[in-house]
């Protein structure tokens, strides 16, 4: 088995960025991983404390947000692209109102409307409530994509790591067990439990495939597993994989 994949999401719902190499830190998210989430008009967090996502302006509401790309300029700022609203660089923390004047169209109509950016003062504004590390399995992705009959981008899952070389949904065997990938030590916590966010198109924004129905057609009501990191180190593509008990 390997590292086939690495990604992660520094705004939550809105846009993904590959990477080649990242660092690992015990008990945390990725660096970065969403870091910041927006806050919709029905909520008043402030980032401080983990709260569920139905705080958030996400994906399952929006597909449009789907179809965010991000990157980082050389001067530390976020550049964001959409196929429909071009292109905008900001600071995550100073140009929350920038942003949010930027991203409002993608909202649609009868859904609170995104009020503000937040950064997590804590760790990531992952789906958990503990700080995770999603992890999914190429194989049983490529099941997935022979129940629906075409290929389907990754980033529908919106996952952090996928691995390489391994039977499909032998993720599943992993809960309780501990993974070494490269340098660092994974915990294997729970299955991940999906929603309609999966259903979007992440180069259009639009619901074109049932992914939900076709994980319920293989028997399967979840996809990919939740984990904590247990060491530090680094990791990169390519890395071996090894399950350790």
């Amino acid at each position: 088995m390997k590292l086939a994949q690495i990604w992660r999401y520094p705004i939550k719902s809105h846009g993904s960025e590959h990477l080649e190499t990242i660092n690992i830190y015990n008990g945390k998210t990725l660096p970065l991983d969403r870091n910041w989430a927006v806050v919709h008009e029905q909520s008043d967090v402030d980032g401080s404390n983990w709260v569920p996502c139905r705080n958030f302006s996400r994906v399952a509401k929006a597909p449009q947000l789907a179809a965010i790309s991000t990157t980082w300029t050389p001067d530390k700022k976020l550049k964001l692209s959409h196929p429909s609203l071009g292109t905008i660089c900001i600071n995550p923390d100073s140009d929350s109102d920038d942003f949010i004047n930027w991203v409002s169209p993608l909202m649609p109509e009868g859904r609170a409307a995104s009020r503000k950016l937040v950064r997590s003062t804590q760790t990531g504004m992952t789906d958990t409530n503990f700080p995770s590390i999603s992890i999914g399995n190429l194989a049983s992705h490529r099941e997935v994509e022979k129940q629906v009959g075409e290929k389907l981008s990754l980033l529908r899952w919106r996952c952090n790591l996928w691995i390489d070389g391994c039977k499909p949904w032998d993720e599943n065997k992993w809960i309780g067990k501990n993974l070494k990938i490269g340098d660092a030590t994974f915990k294997i916590e729970e299955k991940i439990v999906r929603c309609r966010a999966t259903t979007a198109n992440p180069k259009s924004g639009l619901r074109d495939v049932d992914t939900l129905r076709a994980l319920d057609s293989l028997g399967q009501e979840d996809f990919t597993v939740a984990a904590t990191a247990t060491s530090m180190g680094q990791i990169k593509s390519g890395d071996p994989v090894e399950v350790l008990s």
